[in-house]
């Protein structure tokens, strides 16, 4: 995906959800974030976003831009509408989203979600494809292990579910 597909999902989900200001909370809001990606991290066709004043709206984002969709056949890639409540990050987290407006639509706002933030809710997750996503972010310096041990103990959550991403992180700093 490439930053300008994300600022066409932003335009089309602002329009099919009557919003002017949508959350990206996936993995491709690192497209809002950095002008070299290593490739492993910009491979999803996926953008997932909620509307922030509508969040109800998720529903027909996802069926009108959603995956199979005519949209997703005419473009190569999808916008699914995901509630935020899906995602478990750090206290504070929308005022380190980072605003991204395209110049031809002011009135379509995506606020993505800071690298540290996504490297949270990617560990809160814990599949084996968003721990991949937070290895390559390590390795190429993108975020600071000390930072994201520090938000994991932001988020409102089991106890457990913050050791085990802080154990993760350990284990990996520690080859």
């Amino acid at each position: 995906m490439t930053y300008y597909q994300l600022l066409h999902a932003i335009r089309a989900a602002c329009t099919v959800s009557n919003d002017v200001e949508l959350f990206v909370f996936g993995s491709q809001s690192i497209l809002a974030h950095l002008n070299e990606i290593p490739d492993e991290l910009v491979q999803s066709i996926e953008v997932d976003v909620s509307p922030v004043n509508k969040p109800e709206k998720v529903i027909d984002i996802d069926g009108v831009l959603g995956e199979g969709s005519l949209f997703h056949q005419t473009h190569g890639f999808y916008v699914h509408g995901v509630s935020i409540e899906t995602a478990i990050l750090p206290k504070n987290w929308q005022q380190r989203c980072k605003k991204v407006t395209d110049d031809w639509q002011t009135d379509s706002n995506g606020y993505c979600k800071s690298l540290p933030d996504l490297a949270v809710s990617k560990l809160m997750a814990y599949r084996e494809k968003d721990k991949e996503f937070v290895e390559i972010l390590l390795i190429n310096k993108l975020i600071n292990a000390e930072e994201i041990k520090f938000l994991i103990n932001q988020c409102e959550v089991d106890i457990r579910l913050k050791n085990r991403s802080i154990t993760w992180l350990n284990r990996y700093l520690s080859i």
